[in-house]
C-alpha cells in the first residue's frame, strides 16, 4: 500500500543490526529445550480420569492446549531453575491473561560481552493423528502485535508448535482408563519471518486475528520490523480497507500527526 497517498507518515520502526542473531539464538534454543525433553522421554503428562472409557480421543485437541502449554512451561521453567545451564536460559514465566503470548523467556547472550535476549512465546499444540490439526490457529490480534512491533523494533515473538498424540491405558486396580498425552515434536519460528503466503488474516474478531494457514509447513524469510508491518497493513487493507486503516492508524498512533 502507498501511505503517502493517504496523506499520511508513518512511524518506522528501527530494529538493531543483530536482531537476526538474536533471533536466531532464541529460537535454537528453544527447539534445543523441547527437543531435549522429548529426545530424553521427559514428554508425557499423564491424566487420571474417573472415566471407564478415558479421555474422549476424537476430540482431545480441544482440551489438549492448556495440558502442553502447562508442560512446556515446566521444561523452561526446570531449565531456568539450574544456574549456569548450558542454555544460558535465566528466567521464565507464563504470560499473563489476555496477553498475546503463553510463556516470557530470557537468555543470557553471550555477544560483544554478555547481552540480554527476551522473547514472547505462543504455544500451539496439534494433534498427530488429526488431519486439520494445525490449520488456521489464531495467533493474535492485528493492532495488538502491530503496535508491539512499533513499540519496540526488537520485539522477538516466537510460534512453537508442538505436536502430540494420546493414547490410554486402563488402571487394574480401578478398572477406569487414564489418558497419556506425549509431545512428539516441536517446531519454533520467529513470526516476523513467516512468509507472506503462511500468514492470512481473518477479521471476525476485533481489529482481526493473524492465523497461520498450516503451522506444520511454514516457510521463513528474513524482513525487517518495518517490511513485517506493511505486510500487516496490506493484509488489512485488503480485507477492510484504506479508510479502515486510517481509522486505526490514527486510534493506535501508528502514524504522525500535527500537534
Amino acid at each position: 500500500m502507498d501511505y503517502t497517498e493517504l496523506g499520511v507518515t508513518c512511524k518506522i520502526p528501527e530494529e538493531s543490526n543483530d536482531y537476526n542473531g538474536a533471533s536466531d539464538f532464541v529460537v535454537t534454543h528453544i527447539c534445543s529445550i523441547i527437543g531435549q525433553a522429548i529426545s530424553s522421554g521427559n514428554n508425557r503428562i499423564f491424566i487420571r480420569t474417573n472415566l471407564k472409557r478415558g479421555l474422549p480421543i476424537e476430540n482431545i485437541n480441544k482440551v489438549a492446549g492448556p495440558f502442553v502449554e502447562a508442560w512446556a512451561m515446566e521444561q523452561f521453567e526446570c531449565i531456568a531453575d539450574e544456574v549456569g545451564n548450558i542454555y544460558d536460559l535465566i528466567h521464565a514465566e507464563p504470560g499473563k491473561r489476555l496477553a498475546p503470548y503463553d510463556i516470557i523467556l530470557q537468555f543470557r547472550r553471550r555477544y560483544n560481552g554478555t547481552d540480554y535476549v527476551s522473547a514472547a512465546v505462543d504455544v500451539k499444540a496439534t494433534a498427530e493423528d488429526i488431519v486439520t490439526s494445525g490449520r488456521s490457529p489464531n495467533i493474535t490480534s492485528y493492532a495488538r502485535i502491530r503496535s508491539e512491533y512499533l513499540n519496540d523494533a526488537d520485539y522477538i515473538f516466537v510460534i512453537l508448535s508442538l505436536k502430540h498424540k494420546v493414547f490410554s491405558e486402563k488402571a487394574p486396580e480401578t478398572g477406569m482408563t487414564n489418558g497419556i498425552m506425549e509431545v512428539v515434536s516441536c517446531a519454533a519460528y520467529d513470526l516476523k519471518y513467516i512468509s507472506p503466503q503462511d500468514i492470512s488474516y481473518n477479521p471476525a474478531l476485533g481489529t482481526g486475528q493473524l492465523q497461520i494457514r498450516d503451522i506444520h509447513y511454514v516457510s521463513i524469510g528474513p524482513r525487517t520490523t518495518w517490511e513485517f508491518c506493511q505486510l500487516l497493513d496490506d493484509k488489512f487493507v485488503r480485507s477492510r480497507g484504506e479508510s479502515e486503516w486510517l481509522k486505526m492508524a490514527r486510534k493506535f498512533k501508528w502514524v504522525k500527526e500535527d500537534e
